[in-house]
């Protein structure tokens, strides 16, 4: 009788398996569509948010409770995701894959390319990551007034190399944790690929978390209807970015001297900073960059000196996604540099204000670094 209990048991289950099996919520099928399916009975409407259509899917529940949708065929990409039940954002209990943030974290799914594209891991000589800390005196709000950052070197890395290397500061979006342009935007990756073919130079790379003011990103998003406090988080970002984390890099690594092996970009709320930044001591930087930048309340007279060296800038790189809500002001900010005779770059590709830009972004300007004279 012991030994036929557990066999009981075992088939007893088998019809409530049957009635329930399991299913692939993020299925990613063979034409480059993804199948997104949801359990949940009680729910009168599922939507999803994703960076793989401009607009919320629809999803349609089967007799079971199953929620179903699937996409158009999709370009190999990471996409992120979000359900929405019954007007509550929900991320997915069967997707252990995670995008961090600070505000709305969501889940990923990865559309694989043939080849595959530089953000994903491939077998290319690999650089390092290594997280650092800094006390600041500079920022207000952060806990243990400690700023962490994040410093990318490249495959063959050599602490002693002659001369150094040059160097990009990379900055994150507002509600990101200082590691969004690893953990989302896998910018490690797409260097690794890069370098492998000779595309980017090698360099290092510093990504520091971008808040001078630590209530900027804990407030709700309506703090960028209010110019003084984004005016404030820049000016202590950008205090914190040059006398504090600058020097100390340059102290632990071998950071190659002189302006042209200097570069600053970021997305969002990082380009509204890179940009300001890169313009305000293009003594330092000759390579600026921005990517749907968040430069809606700029105010120039108050946060743009006389741009002066900056009309030598080697880069001014300045992108963004046509169904972005910053794309006029990003053309007002483009109007504004041709103005002050700055050599701007004007980019618009087709994208909101997701990750799909921001990677390709970083794709197509980092082959413009530290090439030609130094």
């Amino acid at each position: 009788m012991r030994r036929i209990l557990p066999l009981m048991l075992t088939l007893a289950a088998i019809p409530a398996l049957a009635q329930n099996p399991p299913f692939d919520s993020h299925e990613v099928n063979s034409n480059g569509t993804i199948t997104f399916r949801y359990q949940n009975a009680a729910a009168s409407k599922v939507t999803i948010n994703t960076d793989a259509a401009f607009d919320p899917l629809v999803m349609l529940k089967d007799s079971s409770g199953l929620w179903t949708v699937t996409t158009k065929p999709l370009p190999a990409e990471y996409y992120s995701y979000t359900f929405v039940v019954d007007g509550v954002p929900q991320l997915d209990p069967m997707n252990g894959s995670v995008n961090p943030n600070l505000v709305n974290a969501s889940n990923f799914v990865l559309v694989p390319g043939k080849p595959p594209a530089p953000w994903e891991l491939t077998e290319v000589p690999h650089g390092n990551i290594t997280r650092h800390m800094l006390t600041t005196y500079i920022a207000r709000g952060l806990p243990m007034n400690q700023e962490p950052y994040f410093v990318y070197t490249p495959p063959n890395y050599d602490a002693k190399r002659k001369g150094g290397y040059p160097v990009l500061f990379l900055l994150h979006g507002w509600s990101d944790y200082a590691n969004g342009w690893l953990d989302v935007g896998r910018a490690n990756l797409i260097l690794d690929s890069l370098i492998s073919t000779g595309s980017v130079v090698p360099m290092i790379v510093v990504m520091p978390q971008g808040y001078g003011d630590y209530s900027f990103v804990t407030s709700s998003h309506t703090v960028w209807d209010d110019p003084a406090k984004v005016n404030n988080n820049l000016t202590l970002f950008s205090k914190m970015l040059m006398q504090e984390i600058i020097p100390t890099v340059e102290r632990d690594y071998p950071i190659a001297a002189g302006r042209n092996n200097h570069a600053i970009t970021g997305l969002s709320m990082g380009g509204l900073e890179s940009l300001t930044i890169g313009i305000n001591h293009a003594a330092y930087f000759a390579y600026v960059g921005g990517f749907s930048s968040a430069v809606k309340n700029l105010n120039f007279k108050q946060q743009m000196m006389d741009p002066g060296m900056a009309r030598d800038l080697r880069v001014l790189w300045v992108a963004c996604g046509t169904g972005d809500e910053l794309i006029e002001p990003n053309r007002n900010f483009i109007g504004w540099a041709k103005a002050q005779q700055l050599p701007v770059v004007p980019i618009e590709m087709e994208g909101k204000h997701t990750w799909l830009v921001w990677r390709e972004s970083l794709i197509r300007f980092t082959p413009q670094l530290f090439r030609g004279k130094k």
